[in-house]
């Protein structure tokens, strides 16, 4: 039997953006709460790394709130997340260059956007002038609003309520939102279009609603990069946890949530100690909390089916570049169409997206550059290797390759760079825990979409006292969507309790 520990109002596990967030609005209401992290550091997926000089970014490509006054900025400014904080924003979001140097600029501004695009293809005007409306559309759409209570707590008059303000947008979501992007650029008549356009928003099967979101709030200037890269925001945060009373144990990994007459009660660490709780909120892997912390023992059909193999995850590879180039005259976002395609961990890949962060000057020396090429990828491709020595050779092999295309791309930058480093889905497995190393849960596609704004169930069937937030119950895990559910599992647990739900910002 473990050593037992002293019981504090609330255990979470895991210190990701979510669980932070729980604990900070749970320390807001009067709840003593500790949060059990296996890493040595906060953040979880949100979180970058240092390697001599340079600091390579994992998650944050954009943050939705970083301008105050529009939607999700007053939850960072609960969270102390965005106070002081400079934040750049792109009037590009990205480029898509073709074989042939034809290049497609996806401006964050609709009407510019529009006329690059009638200039690519006069034939296809009617459909850029529709795609171009829905951005402009979009811009008054405030996505906060599918998460600004929990689903438990709405009654008929809740959601009569929401729809109402979703009223004006029904239209749009109901028409963009079961279109993918790679079914979307099928409709162009210009070839280059038809190969660009479902590259425009990182994976080809994004429902068009998410990009033209994304590019209505880049419009909006509430699309920020926060300078500082994603471990400093998450710093924040937990700095905003710990002011508040809370206590991390970082390197504290759970073996087992304990539960007692169906109730959860605590937890017990792979050293033995057992921490007790009046709750225990799980921020952390859904498939291993069920299955593994859990054992298997409170499941029903449903929740079963999500992990059978059928939902989309996003396992990615990353490889970073420390450079010894200025690279700031460059676009800071380019995507590559191969005319002939490249072999990468078993896949013909048809395009390379490059990266770079010069824009963040805090990331790299003086003169010098971070460059980071990423490529979703096959888990089971790096773990049917994983703890042999092909491992480590297949990174560098397939690092290689992926340099030796940059060079055609940016000539002379092979002889400039000074540090390689690889990430692939067993590195985001081995550092977060997370089911197939994905780095957002579920991947947010048209056929998940329902999933994202009904949400699926934060408790367990037959267990009391137990909570799940986080990427594997919110699809799509952005960080605002995630830093909500956290918000929004102590607003249900305040009304458990009959208590009034009070959230502050900091002085």
């Amino acid at each position: 039997m473990g050593t037992k520990i002293d019981s504090t109002d609330i255990i979470i596990i895991g210190a990701g953006i979510a669980g932070l967030a729980a604990g900070c609005y749970a320390q807001m209401n009067g709840y003593r709460t500790e949060i059990f992290e296996l890493h040595d550091l906060p953040g979880g997926l949100c979180t970058a790394w240092e390697r001599k000089g340079y600091v390579f970014d994992g998650c944050i490509h954009y943050l939705f709130g970083s301008c105050a006054g529009q939607p999700f900025n007053r939850l960072w400014q609960e969270l102390g997340a965005v106070q002081g904080r400079q934040f750049v924003d792109h009037d590009e979001y990205m480029r898509i260059v073709g074989a042939d140097g034809k290049t497609l600029i996806v401006y964050s501004h609709p009407d510019r956007l529009e006329q690059h695009m009638k200039q690519l293809s006069p034939a296809d005007r009617w459909l850029i002038e529709d795609f171009c409306a829905g951005i402009r559309a979009f811009t008054r759409f405030d996505m906060s609003l599918l998460q600004q209570k929990p689903k438990p707590l709405m009654g008929l008059a809740d959601w009569g309520q929401l729809g109402l303000k979703m009223l004006p947008f029904l239209g749009s979501v109901t028409k963009w939102g079961t279109i993918s992007a790679e079914e979307f650029g099928a409709r162009f008549q210009d070839p280059f279009l038809r190969r660009a356009i479902p590259q425009m928003f990182s994976w080809t099967n994004i429902p068009v609603m998410v990009g033209m979101s994304l590019l209505a709030y880049a419009h909006n200037k509430n699309a920020g990069f926060p300078v500082g890269a994603s471990l400093e925001f998450a710093r924040a945060i937990a700095r905003r946890y710990l002011e508040l009373g809370g206590k991390i144990r970082y390197c504290s990994q759970v073996e087992r949530i304990l539960v007692q007459n169906d109730r959860a009660i605590g937890v017990r660490l792979y050293n033995n100690e057992e921490y007790r709780a009046h709750r225990v909120i799980a921020a952390c892997d859904g498939r291993g909390t069920l299955f593994n912390l859990l054992g298997g023992k409170y499941l029903n059909p449903q929740l079963k089916s999500l992990y059978d193999g059928h939902l989309p995850v996003h396992s990615q590879l990353q490889v970073s570049l420390g450079v010894n180039r200025d690279m700031s005259g460059q676009p800071h976002w380019v995507t590559y169409l191969l005319d002939r395609p490249v072999a990468i961990a078993g896949e013909q890949r048809y395009e390379i997206g490059v990266k770079h962060y010069c824009f963040d000057p805090s990331l790299a020396p003086t003169g010098k550059s971070v460059v980071i090429v990423m490529l979703p990828t096959p888990y089971d491709y790096w773990q049917r290797i994983y703890g042999r020595s092909i491992y480590n050779a297949e990174q560098v092999q397939e690092s290689g390759i992926l340099i030796d295309r940059l060079e055609q791309f940016y000539p002379g930058i092979k002889a400039d760079i000074e540090y390689v480093d690889v990430a692939t889905p067993l590195s985001y497995e081995r550092y977060t825990g997370n089911w197939q190393g994905s780095s957002c849960g579920w991947l947010l596609t048209k056929q998940t979409m329902f999933m994202m704004i009904f949400g699926l169930p934060k408790t367990l069937p037959g267990l009391h006292n137990f909570y799940t937030i986080g990427q594997w119950v919110e699809p799509g895990g952005s960080v605002p969507v995630v830093a909500m559910s956290g918000r929004n599992i102590i607003q249900q647990i305040c009304h458990e309790d009959k208590k009034t739900f009070v959230a502050t910002i900091p002085t």
